[in-house]
């Protein structure tokens, strides 16, 4: 694969274990379902789901049907839930691959059910209660009516029951203890009918990490599975490690004369002489043009800014009088020489959140993996 091209994505399988034994340790009787949403934040979907279901995962999230069905053309076996919208098209295809939905409505269900009847079979779901977020599910102040329809459905068995935090990430906690508190009144509705409960969920990273009476039943890892915390404010509660590098080389070397214009645009110039070295690797690949004149990388173990824009398939770095050669490393994500560069760093020099660097890795960025 390195041989077809210089730039490519390492990801550490083993390193998603180990963060992932992490977070069972942490969170304790609670279990744990693994979130490979959005091809796995940039790591690879199948593989990495795979190895989870072989390291002992015994659910899986997404938040899409084709994702879900994709996992199981990979040979994933695990129960999965999606955690998008059902359009009512999508019902048979669920059945067809033994998949868990979410359904926020009685017609909903109603259609799940209806559906499961005529394919004689009974269905797994997931009712999903808004609590704050006001993005999907039914508002806690309405659930009553969904939950207690919920009881009547022969071919539907609603195997959980979950919400989402909007700010469980933040430093003020105050937002998101009101939206557990709602989920707790909401699942009232059970106890006062001697009923159990359906498995409860709504922590995702931050509640992992700041909100241990949020564990409840189940939590839903996801980009802290990958070793990267979902934000600055987050305590570390939970010691993880980053499972992915990203690295190219050097592929041309050059001086610039002062006064010479690099990339598009001529944003940016010097006024003394210096090295140049051009990289394979631009916003065709998920390195954002925001990073133009911003980002940094790693050469020889020393850190080197971007000059000018970054191009669809190329950029540009400052050496100023450093040394590099044809076929050196470059480091984008990672580590050289006691020197790193993370998730955050990059997201922080383009203006957004780590989620959307590692989710934008495009798929032409070849992956490898090691364990």
């Amino acid at each position: 694969m390195e041989a077809i091209r210089p730039t490519h994505v390492e990801v550490s399988l083993g390193i998603i274990a180990q963060n992932y034994d992490a977070i069972r340790a942490h969170v304790g009787a609670a279990d744990v379902m693994p979130v490979v949403k959005a091809n796995a934040y940039g790591h690879g979907i199948v593989e990495v789901a795979k190895h989870l279901q072989e390291h002992g995962a015994t659910c899986l999230g997404v938040a899409l049907l084709e994702e879900a069905i994709a996992l199981r053309h990979g040979g994933v076996t695990t129960p999965v839930l999606v955690f998008g919208g059902v359009a009512t098209r999508q019902i048979p295809q669920f059945i067809e691959h033994d998949l868990m939905m979410t359904a926020s409505s009685i017609d909903k269900l109603r259609q799940i059910d209806d559906a499961a009847a005529a394919a004689r079979t009974k269905v797994r779901a997931h009712l999903k209660i808004d609590t704050g977020m006001e993005r999907i599910g039914v508002h806690w102040y309405s659930a009553e009516g969904l939950l207690e329809a919920s009881l009547g459905f022969k071919h539907v068995e609603v195997a959980g029951i979950y919400s989402h935090f909007a700010n469980s990430d933040a430093e003020d906690l105050t937002s998101a203890k009101v939206q557990l508190e709602r989920f707790l009144e909401t699942l009232e509705f059970y106890p006062k009918r001697g009923l159990k409960p359906p498995r409860r969920h709504i922590a995702n990273s931050g509640g992992i990490l700041q909100l241990p009476e949020s564990h409840l039943d189940m939590v839903r890892p996801g980009i802290m599975l990958y070793g990267v915390h979902p934000s600055p404010e987050a305590r570390r509660t939970v010691e993880i490690k980053a499972a992915l590098s990203w690295k190219s080389e050097v592929v041309f070397f050059k001086v610039v004369q002062p006064g010479n214009a690099v990339s598009y645009g001529s944003t940016w110039k010097s006024d003394h002489p210096v090295r140049v070295v051009t990289v394979p690797v631009g916003y065709g690949d998920g390195y954002f043009r925001a990073l133009s004149n911003r980002g940094q990388v790693l050469i020889r173990g020393k850190r080197h800014p971007i000059a000018g824009r970054v191009c669809m398939d190329q950029f540009m770095v400052n050496l100023e009088w450093g040394t590099a050669y044809n076929g050196d490393v470059v480091t984008i994500i990672g580590s050289d020489g006691g020197q790193s560069i993370s998730a955050q760093d990059v997201a922080d020099w383009a203006g957004t959140i780590p989620y959307e660097v590692l989710t934008n890795l495009h798929a032409r960025v070849p992956r490898v993996y090691v364990q």
